[in-house]
């Protein structure tokens, strides 16, 4: 068990380290070499940002949730952006529906529907807030880790790259060895109950940074075991380890748990809007 919990952990981290590494080089490019023209260019990107956030989420796996948590926290995009793209993160559940022959018509709908939910809810984000942002700059993500003695762009990258996996193979190992002890097939069963609060007990499965929680809410989607509200709400929770390396990227505690909220709040008020 403790085996299998450590290889699962090596693998989900190594398919992340080279969104970390890309996220890591463009921020260190951006601080080093910003100018009128880069600032320009970001700005424009800031106003599709939800859209096109919602956009590469869907793209499975969680590559892009981990890249938007680094950039979010380097101040690079808005609180509505990296909201999208959490929402939106397919992690393994389109890779589950392609395995199955006939369900062509429940990706086009999850797709469909994910894409909306995050563009929507990050353009609604990002209005609510605007005058409540709080200004973030590139050097918060660097406070005593020593890389700005570094000169480059890819040696801070790279130190940033190798710290952060070391914490998410540590994270994601406790995880997997918790949900190996817990049991997967006990939090079927109390998901699997026809209730009410199924988009509220599936999108706090989805909070859970590990594939486990969107492999088995898919799983129990495609057996009928939850209607297809309550998956959405659980596979919109659902932002891979993006929410993990938020913590850990990101030094405000309090901002964290109300993205965190927010996260949670508009995956259940979705999965109870499509369960009507």
């Amino acid at each position: 068990m403790i085996l299998d919990a450590f290889l699962d952990a090596v693998l989900d981290t190594a398919k992340t380290l080279p969104f970390l590494l890309a996220a890591f080089l463009a921020i260190e490019a951006i601080e080093h070499y910003s100018n009128y023209y880069m600032n320009r260019m970001l700005s424009k990107v800031g106003k599709a940002g939800p859209f096109l956030g919602s956009v590469f989420g869907c793209v499975p796996q969680c590559g892009f949730s981990v890249a938007a948590a680094n950039l979010y926290s380097g101040g690079l995009i808005t609180l509505g952006t990296l909201l999208a793209v959490f929402l939106s993160t397919s992690d393994e559940a389109i890779l589950i529906l392609v395995s199955h022959p006939g369900s062509g018509r429940s990706i086009l709908l999850l797709l469909g529907g994910k894409v909306v939910i995050g563009a929507v809810a990050g353009y609604l984000v990002d209005f609510l807030f605007r005058k409540k942002k709080e200004e973030k700059h590139i050097e918060d993500m660097c406070r005593n880790c020593g890389c700005s003695d570094t000169s480059g762009v890819f040696h801070p990258a790279f130190l940033h790259t190798v710290r952060l996996a070391m914490y998410l193979l540590a994270f994601t190992f406790c995880l997997n060895l918790l949900l190996e002890l817990a049991g997967v097939e006990n939090m079927a069963r109390i998901l699997g109950k026809d209730t009410l609060f199924q988009p509220f007990l599936t999108a706090l499965l989805g909070l859970i940074p590990n594939c486990a929680s969107s492999v088995l809410i898919t799983e129990l989607y495609l057996t009928g075991s939850l209607s297809f509200g309550a998956a959405m709400a659980g596979l919109c929770a659902g932002a891979g380890v993006g929410m993990a390396v938020l913590f850990r990227s990101n030094h405000s505690l309090k901002e964290n748990l109300k993205i965190l909220l927010l996260l949670y709040g508009i995956s259940v008020a979705a999965g109870v809007v499509l369960s009507i």
